[in-house]
């Protein structure tokens, strides 16, 4: 398994940058990565949509992500590797499976039927054990910052395209949360729907945002389900806008909670250790289609 670049070492840095000028001098220096080479969206079978299994619970992957060691990751939400009840959303005290947890990716997994198996990688991140870890206490960011990345097997890195199916993009991150009434926009792959792929685009409003801004309360058609969990939300630009994270009963009945992606990455980035974390955009242009 791969891990993330380690931090550079503050000892020797003098004797370094003047080897670096020295040879800067004398020769090109080759950038330190390259950016990733994505599977064709037609060929890829890892995408934002693919369905996530751990430990036996099944939810929707969201956006692709990178990092400075050229690592690939798939986002889910972290209750996705929960232990206790689909009660427990309060992610400051819920337990969860540990980093290097093993997931698998997987299409067409139903009720019925397991689906195949089309990739697989380890829980790099999850944000209920990072706040955990670090005692946070923010009521608004122990209830809505639900949030993991799934680092891919480096032998699966060429099936990757960030693109989100049948709407394409994410164009960027949306920065300053939605109004009620703005467009919205999802693609969740529940096994609940039995493989029924035609199910999995939904559209849908915004009904504001909450939380201190980290929350956005949606409606969509149809509803996110048990399995969309984690599934991506884009506005109305194409911009990756959030997570889902919870199906509501009150007070706006069978209405979702998406976590806002801006503020979630923004934790990870300070808080996971992971160097360079950043969302990859779609390879496909953003059309709603509708």
């Amino acid at each position: 398994m791969r891990t993330p670049r380690p931090l550079a070492r503050l000892a020797g840095l003098a004797a370094l940058a003047s080897a670096t000028a020295l040879v800067a001098a004398t020769t090109t220096v080759a950038p330190a990565s390259a950016a990733p080479t994505w599977a064709p969206a037609d060929e890829a079978v890892l995408t934002p949509g693919v369905q996530a299994y751990t430990e036996g619970g099944q939810c929707t992957t969201n956006f692709v992500f990178t990092d400075a060691a050229d690592n690939v990751y798939l986002g889910y939400a972290a209750h996705c590797a929960g232990l206790g009840a689909a009660t427990d959303t309060d992610g400051c005290l819920a337990g969860s499976q540990p980093l290097g947890t093993a997931v698998d990716f997987v299409r067409g997994g139903s009720l019925i039927g397991a689906g195949d198996r089309v990739g697989g990688g380890t829980l790099a991140y999850s944000s209920w054990l990072t706040m955990q870890e670090r005692g946070e206490t923010d009521a608004n960011t122990c209830a809505f910052n639900d949030f993991a990345l799934v680092l891919v097997d480096e032998a699966d890195d060429d099936s990757v395209n960030p693109s989100i199916p049948f709407f394409g993009g994410p164009t960027g991150i949306d920065t300053d949360g939605v109004g009620a009434g703005e467009q919205v926009y999802s693609y969740g792959n529940s096994s609940l729907r039995f493989g029924i792929e035609q199910l999995s685009p939904k559209y849908g409003v915004s009904l504001g945002t909450t939380g201190d801004g980290w929350s956005h309360p949606v409606y969509t058609l149809t509803p996110g389900v048990p399995g969309d969990s984690g599934s991506a939300f884009l506005n109305a630009d194409g911009q990756a806008l959030g997570t889902l994270s919870t199906l509501a009963i009150a007070p706006l009945p069978a209405s979702n909670g998406v976590g806002d992606l801006a503020s979630e990455l923004a934790y990870a980035q300070q808080f996971s250790g992971i160097e360079g974390l950043e969302l990859a955009l779609g390879t496909e242009p953003f059309s709603p289609g509708l």
